[in-house]
């Protein structure tokens, strides 16, 4: 750590704990976490890396007590340190025991992806030992499995940029009540496969298609000429507020069994035309009932 920290003070039993806003970030290796670590720091995180997990309780203790800024903790988790353990839905329930409410955040990718990686940066993965990359890989993803079951938010940055990863953990870690459901739609193509993370999976397929409307098909759903088209199809805005209602109708419930995010997935075929604008026009109907929604495109660009 390069921060100063205050003595710890080993019985803190304030009732405040719960205001730390404590952010635990693990994953496979090659799936972002340092670029996560990054981005919490652009929104005011004072970020811990390579933390033991067996310290976990005494970091949060120290930020607690620290206050201010430090009152902002994120906690990286890496496989490759000695003390990592399987267990960290048991570190987590002793942060809650003694007060704390801690976010945990997932990065993840396909293996081809990290596979890709990896070879790009010509490194070997830090348990492949003597085998091959994806012994590596499928090593780590046996000890993380819990790890990955029992967390708040998966990020998948299989097809996310450096600024793209960025950009989604600010907004998903900046700003607002971190209390608030937040919720992510996003538009993907069904060619490449469901979106991992989506909690609710939207078909709009069943729109007329713009790439065979030839003035259309080079545009995307982000262009007013697509957007209108798409949206002016009979059933289209009976399905975008018909699904608009059924997450704000859930939303609070949501919340109060502790959920804080959500994902919207909604799909053409390619995730070019249909789905884009249909998730443009969810995002701004969401807004407009006074919910957290922003959108992002993970097939964008794809074609």
């Amino acid at each position: 750590m390069t921060e100063s920290m205050p003595e710890f003070v080993a019985d803190a039993t304030d009732s405040d704990e719960a205001a730390t806003d404590l952010v635990v970030v693990t994953g496979v290796s090659g799936g972002g976490r340092s670029t996560v670590a990054r981005a919490l720091e652009n929104v005011g995180f004072y970020v811990v890396d390579n933390l033991p997990q067996a310290l976990m309780l005494d970091m949060a203790q120290l930020a607690f007590q620290a206050g201010g800024a430090a009152r902002r903790t994120a906690m990286v988790l890496d496989v490759r340190s000695r003390a990592f353990s399987t267990d960290l839905a048991g570190a987590i329930h002793a942060l809650r025991e003694r007060g704390f409410s801690p976010r945990v955040l997932f990065v993840d990718a396909e293996d081809d992806v990290l596979i890709r990686r990896f070879e790009s940066v010509r490194r070997s993965h830090p348990l492949q030992g003597d085998g091959r990359l994806a012994d590596g890989i499928a090593a780590e993803r046996k000890l993380l499995a819990e790890a990955r079951e029992q967390s708040d938010v998966i990020i998948d940055t299989s097809h996310l940029n450096v600024n793209q990863l960025r950009r989604r953990v600010e907004e998903l870690f900046g700003g607002e009540d971190v209390r608030r459901l937040r919720i992510t739609v996003l538009s993907f193509g069904f060619k490449y496969g469901l979106p991992p993370d989506a909690d609710y999976v939207m078909d709009a397929r069943f729109l007329p298609n713009p790439f065979w409307v030839p003035d259309l098909r080079d545009h995307t759903g982000l262009e007013e000429a697509v957007s209108t088209y798409v949206l002016d199809q009979e059933g289209a805005g009976d399905f975008v507020k018909t699904y608009a209602g059924l997450i704000a109708a859930t939303a609070s419930g949501f919340e109060r069994e502790g959920k804080r995010y959500l994902t919207v997935a909604v799909g053409c075929t390619g995730g070019k035309h249909r789905s884009v604008a249909i998730t443009e026009e969810l995002t701004a109907q969401l807004r407009d009932m006074r919910l957290s929604a922003h959108s992002s495109h993970r097939d964008l660009g794809r074609e």
